[in-house]
Protein backbone atom coordinates (compact mmCIF):
# COMPACT_ATOMS: atom_id res chain seq x y z
CA UNK A 1 0.00 0.00 0.00
CA UNK A 2 2.85 2.37 0.88
CA UNK A 3 4.48 1.66 -2.48
CA UNK A 4 1.31 2.61 -4.32
CA UNK A 5 1.01 5.81 -2.27
CA UNK A 6 4.56 6.87 -3.04
CA UNK A 7 4.15 6.04 -6.71
CA UNK A 8 1.11 8.29 -6.87
CA UNK A 9 2.87 11.03 -4.90
CA UNK A 10 5.94 10.98 -7.11
CA UNK A 11 3.78 10.77 -10.21
CA UNK A 12 1.80 13.85 -9.22
CA UNK A 13 4.99 15.71 -8.35
CA UNK A 14 6.49 14.94 -11.75
CA UNK A 15 3.27 15.68 -13.60
CA UNK A 16 2.71 12.06 -14.57
CA UNK A 17 -0.72 10.49 -14.84
CA UNK A 18 -1.02 6.93 -13.54
CA UNK A 19 -4.77 6.94 -13.95
CA UNK A 20 -6.22 7.06 -17.45
CA UNK A 21 -7.93 10.27 -18.51
CA UNK A 22 -11.17 8.32 -18.85
CA UNK A 23 -11.32 7.53 -15.10
CA UNK A 24 -13.97 10.22 -14.96
CA UNK A 25 -16.50 11.51 -17.46
CA UNK A 26 -16.92 15.19 -16.57
CA UNK A 27 -19.10 16.12 -19.53
CA UNK A 28 -21.32 13.05 -19.37
CA UNK A 29 -21.76 13.34 -15.61
CA UNK A 30 -23.23 16.82 -16.04
CA UNK A 31 -25.10 16.08 -19.27
CA UNK A 32 -27.04 13.21 -17.70
CA UNK A 33 -28.73 15.71 -15.37
CA UNK A 34 -30.35 17.39 -18.37
CA UNK A 35 -33.88 16.55 -19.54
CA UNK A 36 -34.03 13.54 -21.84
CA UNK A 37 -31.10 11.70 -20.28
CA UNK A 38 -30.51 9.21 -17.51
CA UNK A 39 -27.34 8.88 -15.43
CA UNK A 40 -25.81 5.43 -15.75
CA UNK A 41 -23.08 4.34 -13.35
CA UNK A 42 -20.69 1.82 -14.85
CA UNK A 43 -20.59 -1.49 -12.92
CA UNK A 44 -17.56 -3.75 -12.71
CA UNK A 45 -16.29 -5.62 -15.74
CA UNK A 46 -18.45 -3.74 -18.21
CA UNK A 47 -17.41 -2.22 -21.53
CA UNK A 48 -19.01 -0.18 -24.27
CA UNK A 49 -19.65 -3.40 -26.16
CA UNK A 50 -21.31 -5.26 -23.29
CA UNK A 51 -23.48 -2.32 -22.23
CA UNK A 52 -24.44 -1.30 -25.77
CA UNK A 53 -24.20 -4.31 -28.10
CA UNK A 54 -25.98 -2.38 -30.84
CA UNK A 55 -23.30 -0.58 -32.89
CA UNK A 56 -25.46 2.44 -33.69
CA UNK A 57 -26.61 2.95 -30.12
CA UNK A 58 -23.09 2.49 -28.76
CA UNK A 59 -21.68 5.13 -31.09
CA UNK A 60 -24.50 7.52 -30.19
CA UNK A 61 -23.80 7.23 -26.46
CA UNK A 62 -20.08 7.73 -27.07
CA UNK A 63 -20.76 10.83 -29.15
CA UNK A 64 -23.13 12.33 -26.59
CA UNK A 65 -20.61 11.78 -23.79
CA UNK A 66 -17.84 13.18 -26.03
CA UNK A 67 -15.70 10.14 -25.33
CA UNK A 68 -14.69 6.82 -26.85
CA UNK A 69 -12.00 5.74 -24.41
CA UNK A 70 -12.62 2.56 -22.33
CA UNK A 71 -15.18 2.72 -19.53
CA UNK A 72 -14.06 2.78 -15.92
CA UNK A 73 -15.84 1.17 -12.98
CA UNK A 74 -17.89 3.75 -11.10
CA UNK A 75 -17.82 6.45 -13.76
CA UNK A 76 -21.13 8.06 -14.72
CA UNK A 77 -22.23 8.54 -18.31
CA UNK A 78 -25.31 10.07 -19.93
CA UNK A 79 -27.69 7.80 -21.84
CA UNK A 80 -30.65 9.17 -23.82
CA UNK A 81 -33.99 7.95 -22.51
CA UNK A 82 -35.36 7.14 -25.97
CA UNK A 83 -32.16 5.65 -27.35
CA UNK A 84 -33.96 3.48 -29.91
CA UNK A 85 -35.87 6.40 -31.44
CA UNK A 86 -33.31 9.20 -31.69
CA UNK A 87 -30.26 10.11 -33.77
CA UNK A 88 -27.24 12.27 -33.06
CA UNK A 89 -28.81 15.22 -34.88
CA UNK A 90 -31.59 15.28 -32.27
CA UNK A 91 -28.99 16.35 -29.71
CA UNK A 92 -26.99 18.88 -31.68
CA UNK A 93 -25.49 21.68 -29.54
CA UNK A 94 -25.45 23.78 -32.71
CA UNK A 95 -28.40 25.39 -34.55
CA UNK A 96 -29.72 23.42 -37.51
CA UNK A 97 -29.55 26.55 -39.65
CA UNK A 98 -27.44 29.70 -39.54
CA UNK A 99 -27.20 32.65 -41.87
CA UNK A 100 -25.75 31.53 -45.20
CA UNK A 101 -22.20 32.70 -45.81
CA UNK A 102 -21.73 31.11 -49.21
CA UNK A 103 -18.81 29.06 -47.87
CA UNK A 104 -18.29 25.88 -45.91
CA UNK A 105 -17.80 26.54 -42.22
CA UNK A 106 -16.75 24.55 -39.18
CA UNK A 107 -17.54 25.82 -35.70
CA UNK A 108 -15.76 24.33 -32.70
CA UNK A 109 -16.99 25.02 -29.17
CA UNK A 110 -14.76 24.04 -26.22
CA UNK A 111 -17.65 24.63 -23.81
CA UNK A 112 -19.77 21.84 -25.30
CA UNK A 113 -16.78 19.81 -26.55
CA UNK A 114 -18.14 19.66 -30.07
CA UNK A 115 -17.71 20.69 -33.71
CA UNK A 116 -20.36 21.43 -36.30
CA UNK A 117 -20.00 21.53 -40.09
CA UNK A 118 -22.19 23.88 -42.14
CA UNK A 119 -22.62 23.90 -45.90
CA UNK A 120 -22.59 27.16 -47.93
CA UNK A 121 -26.36 27.55 -47.43
CA UNK A 122 -25.89 27.61 -43.65
CA UNK A 123 -27.31 24.13 -43.03
CA UNK A 124 -25.76 21.94 -40.33
CA UNK A 125 -24.75 18.75 -42.13
CA UNK A 126 -22.89 16.95 -39.35
CA UNK A 127 -21.55 17.45 -35.84
CA UNK A 128 -19.47 15.41 -33.41
CA UNK A 129 -17.33 15.33 -30.27
CA UNK A 130 -14.12 17.32 -29.85
CA UNK A 131 -11.35 17.73 -27.31
CA UNK A 132 -9.52 21.05 -27.39
CA UNK A 133 -6.55 22.53 -25.57
CA UNK A 134 -6.24 21.81 -21.86
CA UNK A 135 -6.30 24.29 -18.99
CA UNK A 136 -2.83 23.00 -18.09
CA UNK A 137 -0.22 20.89 -19.86
CA UNK A 138 2.34 19.42 -17.40
CA UNK A 139 4.99 18.95 -20.08
CA UNK A 140 4.77 22.62 -21.06
CA UNK A 141 4.17 24.00 -17.58
CA UNK A 142 1.34 26.32 -18.59
CA UNK A 143 -2.14 26.57 -20.07
CA UNK A 144 -2.41 25.31 -23.63
CA UNK A 145 -5.81 26.42 -24.84
CA UNK A 146 -6.67 26.18 -28.51
CA UNK A 147 -6.51 29.52 -30.35
CA UNK A 148 -9.84 31.33 -30.30
CA UNK A 149 -11.07 33.16 -33.39
CA UNK A 150 -11.72 32.80 -37.11
CA UNK A 151 -9.29 30.82 -39.26
CA UNK A 152 -9.14 28.82 -42.47
CA UNK A 153 -7.72 25.41 -43.40
CA UNK A 154 -4.42 25.90 -45.22
CA UNK A 155 -2.94 22.39 -45.19
CA UNK A 156 -4.22 18.81 -45.03
CA UNK A 157 -2.55 15.49 -44.31
CA UNK A 158 -3.41 11.84 -44.74
CA UNK A 159 -4.13 9.08 -42.26
CA UNK A 160 -0.35 8.99 -41.71
CA UNK A 161 -0.10 12.60 -40.48
CA UNK A 162 2.05 13.00 -37.35
CA UNK A 163 2.96 15.79 -34.96
CA UNK A 164 6.33 17.44 -35.49
CA UNK A 165 6.44 18.61 -31.84
CA UNK A 166 4.61 16.25 -29.48
CA UNK A 167 5.44 14.28 -27.50
CA UNK A 168 8.39 16.42 -26.55
CA UNK A 169 11.10 16.70 -27.62
CA UNK A 170 10.97 15.08 -31.07
CA UNK A 171 7.27 14.64 -31.84
CA UNK A 172 5.77 11.69 -33.66
CA UNK A 173 2.28 11.52 -32.15
CA UNK A 174 -0.24 10.27 -34.73
CA UNK A 175 -2.65 12.92 -36.06
CA UNK A 176 -4.64 11.08 -38.75
CA UNK A 177 -6.42 13.28 -41.31
CA UNK A 178 -4.84 16.47 -39.95
CA UNK A 179 -6.32 19.75 -41.19
CA UNK A 180 -4.16 22.72 -40.20
CA UNK A 181 -6.01 25.99 -39.66
CA UNK A 182 -3.58 28.20 -37.69
CA UNK A 183 0.19 27.87 -37.36
CA UNK A 184 0.77 24.38 -35.91
CA UNK A 185 -2.82 23.89 -34.79
CA UNK A 186 -5.00 21.37 -36.58
CA UNK A 187 -8.22 19.45 -36.50
CA UNK A 188 -7.28 15.76 -36.49
CA UNK A 189 -8.36 12.29 -35.46
CA UNK A 190 -7.21 10.93 -32.11
CA UNK A 191 -6.42 7.18 -32.20
CA UNK A 192 -6.15 7.09 -28.42
CA UNK A 193 -9.72 8.28 -28.06
CA UNK A 194 -11.45 11.31 -26.56
CA UNK A 195 -12.03 11.37 -22.77
CA UNK A 196 -14.95 13.80 -22.46
CA UNK A 197 -12.76 16.76 -21.54
CA UNK A 198 -10.39 19.29 -23.11
CA UNK A 199 -7.00 17.59 -22.85
CA UNK A 200 -4.99 18.43 -25.97
CA UNK A 201 -1.97 20.67 -26.43
CA UNK A 202 -4.11 23.03 -28.50
CA UNK A 203 -5.17 20.98 -31.50
CA UNK A 204 -8.80 19.98 -31.96
CA UNK A 205 -8.96 16.21 -31.45
CA UNK A 206 -11.82 14.32 -33.10
CA UNK A 207 -13.07 10.78 -33.42
CA UNK A 208 -10.95 9.32 -36.23
CA UNK A 209 -14.06 8.55 -38.29
CA UNK A 210 -15.18 12.18 -38.01
CA UNK A 211 -11.74 13.47 -39.01
CA UNK A 212 -11.77 11.16 -42.01
CA UNK A 213 -15.19 12.42 -43.10
CA UNK A 214 -14.21 16.05 -42.66
CA UNK A 215 -10.93 15.65 -44.51
CA UNK A 216 -12.19 13.55 -47.40
CA UNK A 217 -15.81 14.66 -47.80
CA UNK A 218 -16.11 18.22 -46.51
CA UNK A 219 -12.99 20.31 -45.94
CA UNK A 220 -11.31 22.17 -48.79
CA UNK A 221 -8.37 24.52 -48.63
CA UNK A 222 -9.80 27.74 -47.29
CA UNK A 223 -12.71 26.15 -45.40
CA UNK A 224 -13.56 28.47 -42.51
CA UNK A 225 -12.83 27.27 -38.98
CA UNK A 226 -14.14 29.24 -36.00
CA UNK A 227 -13.01 28.34 -32.47
CA UNK A 228 -15.39 29.77 -29.91
CA UNK A 229 -14.28 31.06 -26.47
CA UNK A 230 -13.83 28.75 -23.53
CA UNK A 231 -16.61 28.57 -20.93
CA UNK A 232 -17.95 26.41 -18.14
CA UNK A 233 -19.30 23.05 -19.31
CA UNK A 234 -20.53 22.19 -15.82
CA UNK A 235 -23.83 23.38 -17.28
CA UNK A 236 -24.05 21.89 -20.78
CA UNK A 237 -25.87 24.31 -23.04
CA UNK A 238 -26.72 24.98 -26.64
CA UNK A 239 -24.03 26.76 -28.57
CA UNK A 240 -24.71 30.37 -29.52
CA UNK A 241 -23.24 29.85 -33.00
CA UNK A 242 -25.29 31.86 -35.46
CA UNK A 243 -27.32 33.65 -32.75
Amino acid sequence: MKQIFWLLFVGCFLGLNFFPAYAYAPFGRQLCKSPGYICQKIPKRQSWETLFPNDTQRLLVMQLNRMNTPLYTGMVIAVPQNITRVTLMNFSPFPAQIQASGAKEIFVDPTVLAWGAYDPSGKLVRWGPASLGSNYCPDLGHRCHSPVGAFAVYQKGTIHCRSSKFPLPRGGAPMPYCMYFHRGFALHGEPGGLPGDNVSHGCVRLFVSDAEWLSESFVDFGTHVTIRPYGDFSRPQRSSVGN
